[in-house]
Order: C-alpha cells, then sequence, then structure tokens
C-alpha cells in the first residue's frame, strides 16, 4: 500500500469530518483564517485567561530569524521512559557486560550492534545469545551497548553507526525502542525489534514474536528486511521552546497522556500494561475536555472541544484492542483520533467504538454488515493524511509510545514513509502491514 499521490479531493472526506463548524462543542474559527498561522492570539471560544497559542515571536524579522536558533532541543534530546534503573549516560559494555569505550576493530566481516535496557531484559543471557548467534552466522564480535533512565538508547545507537555496524538490535521498553528508532530513521541500517518491556506495542502491530528473544535475534542474521513509517512529533511548550521527537506507534495530547502520567510505575512492573487501566480510572475522575485548533495537512481548519487526540502511525494495543483499525505502518498516511465524548453516555460511545465496533464486530463480515448500516459515532472521529497541525491553550500533557512528555501548546505530527528498515523472520506474513 502507498501513500496517495494527489491531495485527497473533497476536505470532509479527507478529514472525516461530518460534525458542523457550529455545533455546541466547539469553539469558533475565526472567519479569515485559513490555517493556524493565521490564528493571532485565542479564538472566541478559548478561555480568556490563557495564553495566545500564537504571538509576536512567531513571526521574526528576516535579520532575527536568521540567527541559530538555541531554543530548539536537538532530536537526541529524549526524555525517559521509567523510574528506576541507573541514571547518567548509556554505556558500551564487553560480551561479558564490563563497562568499555574501545572502538571496534576493522573487520571485513559484518557487525552488529545490541541496545539493551538492562532493567527489562536478561541482560546475561540476552548478550550470550546476540554472542553465538553472530558466531554462527560467521559475523564479527557484536558491540552491545547498556541504556539508563537518563539515555535511552539514541546517542550509543549512532555511535554504533559510526562504527559501520550493519545491523542493531534494540531491546527493552516501547520508549527504548522509539529512541533507537529515531536514531535510526532514514539510514537504512537494519533495525531488529527483540520484544521486551511492557508493552511490545511495535512488535505487536508488526505481528512479530513475543514469547522468547532468540527468533528475533536470529532474524537479525537469517531474516528479511521491510521498509516501515515512522512518525516525527514537533512541539512547541508553553515557554516558546521547541522540541523534535520521534514515534513509532502513536502520540497523543490530553487524557491518555495523563493516563500514563498516572499509571503507579510499581504496578505497571507487577502487572504490565493491565497496570494502565488503574491509571485510566486516576485521571477519568478528574478528566476535563480542552479545547483545539487542528488542520489536517489537506483540510481545512476546525476548533473542537476534546478529552484527547491520538496521532497514530498505527493502531494496535495489547489485548486485542483495535484502537484505528485502518491504520496502516507502511502507507505514509497519518491516523488521527479526535476523542469527544458529551458525558458519561459519551464515553460509553467511546468504549462501544473502540472495544465492541474496531476489536470485535469488525472482525466478522456479520459484525461489518451492522457496522455499515449504523451512523457515524460522534464521541470518536478518525481522520486521515500525511500530517496534522494542532495549538491548545492553556498547554495540555503529551505522550509519544506511553513516554511522558510534559506539556504543549502546539503540536504538528508528521510521517516519513518507508523511514524505518525493520527486520522480520524468513516468511513473516507482512500483508497486514
Amino acid at each position: 500500500m502507498t501513500a496517495a499521490s494527489s491531495p485527497p479531493p473533497d476536505d470532509d472526506a479527507a478529514t472525516g469530518d461530518d460534525v458542523p463548524d457550529d455545533a455546541p462543542v466547539n469553539p469558533e474559527v475565526p472567519d479569515d483564517a485559513e490555517s493556524l498561522d493565521d490564528v493571532d492570539g485565542l479564538p472566541k471560544g478559548f478561555d480568556d485567561d490563557s495564553e495566545p497559542i500564537d504571538g509576536p515571536e512567531d513571526k521574526p524579522d528576516p535579520e532575527e530569524a536568521a540567527k541559530p536558533d538555541d531554543v530548539i532541543r536537538e532530536p537526541e534530546d529524549v526524555e525517559p521512559d521509567t523510574t528506576d534503573g541507573e541514571t547518567g549516560e548509556a554505556r558500551q559494555v564487553t560480551p561479558e557486560g564490563e563497562t568499555t569505550s574501545m572502538d571496534a576493530d576493522p573487520t571485513p566481516r559484518k557487525r552488529a550492534a545490541l541496545v539493551y535496557n538492562p532493567i527489562k531484559v536478561d541482560k546475561d543471557r540476552l548478550r550470550d545469545q546476540v554472542t553465538r548467534l553472530s558466531a554462527e552466522a560467521d559475523w564479527a564480535e557484536p558491540l552491545f551497548f547498556e541504556t539508563t533512565v537518563d539515555d535511552l538508547g539514541d546517542d550509543v545507537t549512532r555511535q554504533a553507526l559510526k562504527e559501520g555496524v550493519d545491523a542493531v538490535m534494540v531491546a527493552g521498553g516501547d520508549g527504548t525502542v522509539r529512541a533507537v528508532s529515531e536514531a535510526m530513521a532514514g539510514t537504512g541500517i537494519a533495525l531488529t525489534i527483540v520484544p521486551s518491556g511492557t508493552g511490545n506495542l511495535l512488535a505487536r502491530n508488526l505481528g512479530l514474536p513475543l514469547g522468547d528473544s532468540e527468533p528475533m535475534v536470529a532474524a537479525t542474521f537469517t531474516g528479511t528486511t521491510h521498509p516501515v513509517d515512522i512518525g516525527f512529533a514537533d512541539i512547541r511548550r508553553a515557554d516558546g521552546s521547541r522540541e523534535r521527537h520521534a514515534f513509532v506507534v502513536m502520540a497523543g495530547i490530553g487524557l491518555d497522556a495523563a493516563m500514563i502520567a498516572n499509571t503507579n510505575s510499581q504496578l505497571k512492573k507487577t502487572v504490565g500494561w493491565v497496570a494502565y487501566v488503574d491509571g485510566a480510572a486516576r485521571s477519568l475522575a478528574t478528566a476535563k475536555p480542552f479545547r483545539v485548533m487542528y488542520q489536517m495537512e489537506h483540510g481545512r481548519l476546525h476548533a473542537a472541544k476534546v478529552q484527547s487526540v491520538l496521532f497514530a502511525n498505527c493502531g494496535a494495543l495489547p489485548a486485542g484492542i483495535a484502537l484505528i483499525p485502518e491504520a496502516s505502518i507502511v502507507d505514509g498516511l497519518l491516523d488521527v483520533a479526535v476523542i469527544q465524548p458529551s458525558g458519561w453516555f459519551g464515553w460509553l460511545g467511546v468504549w462501544r467504538k473502540v472495544w465492541w465496533d474496531n476489536s470485535v464486530l469488525r472482525r466478522f463480515r456479520a459484525g461489518r454488515r451492522v457496522l455499515e448500516r449504523r451512523g457515524r459515532n460522534s464521541s470518536v472521529r478518525f481522520l486521515q493524511d500525511e500530517a496534522i497541525e494542532l495549538a491548545t491553550s492553556p498547554a495540555q500533557p503529551i505522550e509519544l509510545d506511553g513516554d511522558e512528555l510534559g506539556e504543549a501548546v502546539r503540536i504538528r505530527c508528521t510521517i516519513e514513509q518507508g523511514g524505518l528498515t525493520i527486520v522480520v523472520p524468513e516468511g513473516h506474513d507482512t500483508s497486514d502491514f
């Protein structure tokens, strides 16, 4: 499946918008605004005491604009995804786990690198597997890098790439996979996802084996590669600072980010992804809708009152939940879910759409017929395009692949088609990508 070669001809079809702009839940869009850049200050319907979405700083004079920007942070500045484990920089280790800083000896043979989170894996067993399977494939001795809570592994991944490795394996939580993928984007070097940690969201969406690390380690040397998409989020904070981060599964603003922030880390280590149910219960009790203005890449400007907006590269969650069933990781398109329930009955509509409709009925022919006869669910709206830009005020919490990344007043999400080269086992079915 490939991305459309031209913009969708119909704006409402492109955005999936079947709700009038003057619906009661929506603030008003300025009559003369064609994009978010046309919005100066707060449009009617936003809180009067909120900070402006845009201000004079967005329109510097040409001389100022030409100066180097010391506010925007580099992509390698990735926030930690956990609260335990070692601090400090990620480190290179020997096959025995001892810290080393040795440069790899030049070799005509291929070489692999493993970047792993030591608190998420059986590190000694994993290093032994990689060493043994590398030797069996007649590859050179592999390189090993351990991450920390302060350094998820993007810097050491770049270090491995400078050493000229032919493949990189990543083993850790979803945050580690995200950080390593960010460093690998656009390189064309093969990346192996070794399932570990809590969610394994990318591995689940790719249908990779989850029970044991060895099949995926072996696939590094015997499998095939497949290009998949990667998402990028350009974030603006309330203080005007900007950051750029990658995501491989989905990003979000609003309630989903608050849910992740409210998840008990000890409970997460004990029961895994089920701990997010606890975080959801904590967040729903105090959840309040907030107003946003957003625009799809080829759509018009919209305003809405929402609980959350999700930006998906792929749409499957644990327990067989198909959050965004139409999302594909190879189509070059971003799938967006606007969650805007009205009261508790609205939340029942969200549950019905996400769990019952998307995750159950869609699996059966009779169920799909039921869905065809049913009208749209106004509690959840699904949109699709190559990018989206969204602004809100005051700032709202954001998350990328399950990592809380603070708050933002503006976010632009895009998809880089084929930006990652993923390893899959030989004969692996990629038709559902």
